[in-house]
């Protein structure tokens, strides 16, 4: 390997509004390295992630590429020198193919009057055939998987002639089969000499694929090391300054009477035949592979896909959940998956998003909102799920992933539900915004309410959980008390 690494940055600083996002950074980046960028939400990884992509000015501090320093930084000045980020939603072109989606942006570069098919098609196979995977190239990019998407956007990069390529959060929405097979991508670009910066809150995936690893905590670099020195304590601690505590994942209390019960319920196409109850006081798990059911019978039971067949029973009493409002009457909230475009008005304020779904309470029979009722009702609920903000009144995109996801739960908490859904409740937020959910979910079963949490991250099931249901192809095929499972047991179920 050579001496000189492919991409220095030297006491980079950066601030927002008066908010410190990068303090005096200093990294190095080598060939045909797996390095990874670990911190909590907020830490400073997606700014050095930008100032890398050219996307962001730093406001202090050295850029060197090749040994070389960058004076003026420009994304295009990041792709000439072969620096390709994927971001999170992979900006690709839905309507259209496989094949144009990877050589669009090399077509623009040849700046020919006709678009060359031939071309545009030996291009993408050459792209594919280097991360050696088969997709086909007519395909449209939105009748994709997630995994096949993402090794549309890894093809287009090497297109463009990548020799660092920075993945952020890419194992977010794979199975764990998916995150096995972008691995050996992983594997394979750095053998063709790619070095990959990985971003990921998942911290057993970065043991299993980086070689070192650089934390960040507040802005500033905390440690740098290779993967070795680290176990998941130390990291953890780096990453939010404080020993992380463990909670136990079964609870020893007695639960309550029955809150819900299902009896047969399905839709046709998508689950069948699905049975169960809950108790207040428990938290009730439900796995499977994407594709399972899992999340359309959360939909289901939440009215946004209303079931067929089947019957629902709250409180003892058989109910039909045919929209959202039905479920809010009978004490039921929900967290969908996807917080960015099913759960939060991202544009609004972060008490509009806690009010939205309690207005009957902070409002006259007229419908005309009080002021202090909404300030009160706001002001309790950050202040209880301990939403980090410094104003209210800012939009909800202006919190991190783990604060977002408190935001969601606000919302519903607000309410005093009888039964919380929470699907995928941790996706993207870091590992101290995570262990702090999972004692919110503890509490609030304590206190008597029946949740169920829907997920396919095997610790968390494990943590938060003291029943799961596994799901595969529309039904329930086992049922398991927390006590009796362990990670691999557990996963070897998931894989059928």
């Amino acid at each position: 390997m050579p001496s000189e690494p492919l991409l220095r940055l030297g006491g980079v600083s950066k601030a927002f509004a008066g908010v410190q996002a990068l303090r005096e950074v200093s990294v190095a980046i080598n060939r045909s390295e797996i390095v990874c960028f670990a911190g909590e939400n907020g830490s400073g990884k997606s700014t050095l992630i930008k100032i890398l992509a050219g996307v962001v000015t730093p406001d202090d501090g050295a850029i060197e590429v090749d040994g070389r320093v960058r004076p003026a930084w420009q994304p295009i000045d990041a792709m000439r020198a072969g620096i390709q980020v994927i971001y999170q939603d992979f900006s690709l072109f839905p309507n259209l193919t496989v094949a144009e989606n990877i050589s669009f942006n090399h077509e623009l570069s040849q700046r020919r009057m006709l678009v060359r098919w031939p071309e545009v098609r030996r291009t993408a196979q050459r792209a594919l055939n280097k991360v050696g995977v088969a997709i086909r190239l007519d395909a449209l990019v939105e009748q994709l998987s997630v995994a096949d998407k993402q090794v549309v956007a890894i093809a287009r990069a090497l297109v463009q002639g990548a020799r660092l390529i920075a993945m952020d959060e890419p194992t977010t929405a794979l199975t764990q089969r998916e995150v096995q097979a972008l691995f050996g991508v992983v594997r394979r670009l750095k053998a063709d000499g790619v070095a990959v910066i990985f971003v990921s809150h998942k911290l057993p995936e970065v043991f299993a694929i980086c070689e070192r690893i650089i934390v960040l905590r507040n802005g500033s670099k905390v440690a740098d090391g290779p993967v070795g020195a680290f176990d998941i304590g130390s990291l953890s601690q780096h990453m939010i300054g404080r020993r992380l505590e463990q909670h136990a994942g079964a609870r020893s209390h007695d639960f309550g009477a029955e809150v819900l019960r299902v009896e047969a319920l399905g839709r046709a196409g998508q689950f069948d035949d699905v049975s169960f109850s809950l108790r207040t006081g428990e938290v009730l798990g439900i796995t499977g592979l994407l594709g399972s059911g899992r999340t359309e019978l959360a939909n289901a039971l939440f009215g946004l896909a209303p079931a067929d067949r089947g019957a629902v029973v709250v409180g003892g009493r058989r109910v039909r959940i045919t929209s959202p409002p039905d479920a809010m009457r009978l004490g039921i909230g929900y967290v969908p998956a996807d917080r960015l475009t099913e759960g939060l008005f991202l544009p609004q304020s972060i008490g509009r998003n806690i009010v939205v779904s309690n207005l009957e309470t902070v409002s006259d029979a007229a419908g005309i909102l009080y002021g202090a009722r909404m300030r009160a009702l706001i002001d309790e609920w950050v202040r209880r799920l301990h939403v980090f903000t410094q104003d209210a009144d800012l939009p909800a995109s202006s919190l991190s992933g783990g604060n977002q996801q408190r935001l969601m739960l606000a919302r519903w908490l607000a309410r005093t539900p009888r039964i919380l859904i929470l699907n995928g409740p941790t996706v993207g937020v870091d590992v101290g915004s995570k262990a702090e959910i999972h004692a919110i979910i503890a509490r609030l079963a304590s206190d008597g309410m029946g949740v169920i949490v829907i997920s396919d991250d095997i610790p968390e099931l494990l943590a938060a959980c003291d029943r799961i249901l596994v799901m595969q192809s529309g039904r329930v095929t086992e049922q398991v008390a927390r006590s009796a499972v362990d990670e691999d047991s557990l996963a070897a179920r998931l894989a059928g």
